[in-house]
């Protein structure tokens, strides 16, 4: 009788475990608002700081001679982005990468830097199923790469095949990147800024499962892998900076906050570690999640700066 009764809970469970993996899907990787953002204490920065770009970096955005431009991804949709030319016609040139539910414009500051302080173009790109891009799934950084790869590509075709090119992203950008890094990249590609990334989509879900829901990962995170892979495209494992790092062939700077609770900051160690390249990392103590530029920007510039001028000079010689 007990063995029948657990033999009749089985087809319970497997549909009680698909329609959570089909809720964490939807809440996660489908384009869609995301309360759970609100209000996270995880993601709150500390007082007198905001995340990524103060109110001061945005209207000095508003009032740049920005264009609107656009591609076409691989899988045929309309990827759109600022261009930000440089008024001193330099060559250099900086793709921005935005966090999770975020959009491109939210990267000002880093874009006032590059543009004020080093003379640079930027682009600042709008993800698929972010901003004014098209797409109905969130790509993690991994769709992504495939995307940045072309915008690459579209930033060699502007400027010309002098350019030389840093790819900087922050969060879930700061993972695109660095799966970009992974990929076959022109020599135009000089360098990586990665701030504040996750190791891999798995980790950084599983990781989340727990804060946000108290639940173990197994059997919810593979089992919304499974639809991940069935609906978006890709599946949690696959999706990994770790991996990808591998194979990355420049120069890298590893940022983080000491105070990271959202990603934490044992993930940057690990990522540090795994890069065969010349790397550099920089930690800011009392930074959260995506606040390091704002909690001690005079220090962050000033790594970032140094690495730059580094990597710039030995590409030279």
């Amino acid at each position: 009788m007990f063995i029948y009764g657990v033999t009749a809970l089985i087809p319970v469970i497997l549909i009680s475990t698909w329609i959570g993996g089909l809720y964490f899907f939807k809440t996660a990787i489908r384009r869609a608002p995301k309360p759970f953002l609100i209000d996270n204490p995880n993601l709150m920065p500390e007082p007198d700081n905001e995340l990524i770009s103060n109110a001061s970096d945005l209207e000095w955005l508003d009032m740049q001679d920005g264009e609107m431009v656009s591609i076409t991804s691989h899988d045929g949709l309309k990827l759109q982005g600022i261009w930000l030319a440089s008024t001193g016609k330099s060559s250099q040139t900086v793709i921005l990468a935005h966090g999770y539910s975020g959009r491109g414009r939210e990267m000002a500051g880093f874009a006032r830097f590059y543009v004020e302080k080093r003379g640079c173009n930027v682009l600042m790109p709008d993800d698929r199923a972010h901003g004014h891009s098209e797409g109905d799934v969130i790509g993690f950084g991994w769709l992504d790469r495939k995307d940045y790869v072309d915008w690459i590509h579209w930033v060699i075709s502007k400027v010309g095949s002098q350019t030389d090119i840093v790819l900087h992203g922050i969060s879930m950008g700061g993972a695109t990147v660095l799966m970009t890094g992974g990929e076959s990249l022109p020599g135009q590609v000089k360098a990586i800024v990665s701030d504040c990334s996750y190791t891999s989509v798995k980790d950084e879900l599983t990781f989340q499962l727990k804060q946000l829901y108290k639940l173990p990962p197994f059997p919810f995170i593979p089992v919304t892998s499974l639809i991940s892979r069935w609906k978006a495209g890709y599946s949690f494992e696959e999706a990994s900076a770790l991996k990808q790092l591998a194979k990355v062939q420049v120069p890298v700077l590893f940022i983080h906050g000491e105070a990271d609770t959202f990603v934490p900051t044992e993930m940057v160690y690990r990522l540090y570690e795994a890069c065969p390249t010349e790397k550099e990392l920089l930690t800011i103590p009392r930074a959260g999640h995506g606040t390091a530029f704002q909690v001690d920007r005079v220090r962050y510039v000033e790594v970032l700066d140094a690495f730059l001028n580094k990597v710039m000079m030995q590409r030279a010689n």
